[in-house]
């Protein structure tokens, strides 16, 4: 069913997927480079000098995206998300954010950044744009561990700036994103959890996934959900809280104090492909209806075409309507597919 609202027709009802799973949720990458090379997303020793990072001629432009947010609003699309590689590594990016913001029928506008190029002017900037909130990635709050898991040289202070200056400027709730993982920063979640209650700032801990080729990935270092919880406990009671919304990846916990919350993403020890409902658009135009892909529909291609919106809204539902991912639920019974994207190339 169409609902014609202004100049937009609009479907009132989302496509559902094999699984019956609704499309509501895209993140859209705007660059496959970024000044981290974080082990578990980026290792130097692949990502280093003469990777073949993508031409600018490749990537799709501002107005592009723009015209592809409207015709995935058309489609029921609600929450956008801004990604990279390092979406901030983007020129001018607020261009971006003020033609997405003004796209009827979205309703979540957001940004997940490593920090380091946010300070305060720019997050005002991109408040004024139009952006909702931001998610900070930020795996360790002391400087050694910081810099071990990032493998920058950039001062943990300017990413605990940024986190600041997000909230200051009102792109709130700020959320900062921590992968843990055994032998490199598990002793940090207590620490970065301490740095952040009673300040707003929600921190979300994130088991460490299998995601591309390059991380060399193994189960035993993926610390499980349940005990970084136990291991919290210990220090502050907890208890959880209800979904706020169908398909909520992050698992959200209270401080009986009054000292906030946080959320758990445990993707491998407790999957949640059933409620899955995103789709990610790489930076490049190619559609991905799992992060665990290893092939997307182009529309980059469509697009430079000259195809109609009507076509390349049939040719996204018709992507949609034929998936049937559920990789993290059947990681252990499959084996590891021989070409897998790397994260870096259309975002967490």
């Amino acid at each position: 069913m169409l609902q014609t609202t202004g100049t937009m027709v609009r479907d009132t009802a989302p496509p559902l997927d094999k699984l019956a799973r609704p499309l509501r949720d895209l993140r859209i990458s705007v660059t496959d480079r970024c000044n981290f090379r974080c082990g578990y997303c980026m290792p130097r020793e692949i990502f280093g000098p003469g990777y073949p990072f993508l031409p600018r001629s490749l990537i799709l432009s501002y107005e592009e995206i723009a015209r592809l947010t409207r015709i995935f609003a058309r489609l029921a699309v609600v929450k956008i998300r801004l990604t990279g590689g390092e979406p901030l590594l983007r020129r001018d990016l607020e261009t971006l954010i003020a033609q997405l913001a003004s796209i009827e029928g979205i309703k979540d506008l957001s940004l997940t950044t490593n920090g380091a190029l946010l300070d305060a002017p720019k997050a005002r900037a991109l408040k004024a744009a139009g952006l909702g909130r931001v998610t900070v990635s930020l795996d360790a709050v002391d400087q050694q561990t910081f810099a071990a898991m990032s493998d920058s040289l950039l001062p943990v202070s300017r990413v605990l700036d940024a986190i600041a200056a997000a909230h200051d400027a009102g792109l709130i709730p700020v959320k900062v994103n921590m992968v843990v993982r055994r032998g490199m920063n598990e002793s940090s979640v207590v620490p970065l959890a301490a740095h952040f209650r009673h300040t707003g700032v929600i921190v979300r801990f994130i088991e460490y996934m299998d995601v591309g080729q390059s991380n060399g990935w193994r189960l035993e270092e993926v610390v499980p959900a349940r005990s970084i919880i136990e291991q919290l406990q210990t220090q502050w009671p907890l208890e959880p809280l209800p979904a706020r919304y169908p398909g909520e990846v992050a698992k959200a916990w209270r401080y009986l104090d009054g000292g906030g919350e946080i959320g758990v993403i445990a993707s491998v020890t407790q999957p949640f492909c059933g409620s899955c409902n995103r789709a990610r658009l790489s930076s490049d135009g190619k559609l991905f209806t799992c992060l665990f892909a290893a092939t997307g529909l182009d529309l980059r291609a469509l697009l430079r075409a000259g195809s109609d919106d009507e076509t390349i809204m049939q040719a996204i539902r018709g992507g949609w309507l034929r998936r049937e991912d559920r990789y993290s639920e059947l990681r252990t019974h499959v084996s590891k597919p021989n070409s897998r994207i790397e994260m870096s190339y259309i975002g967490g």
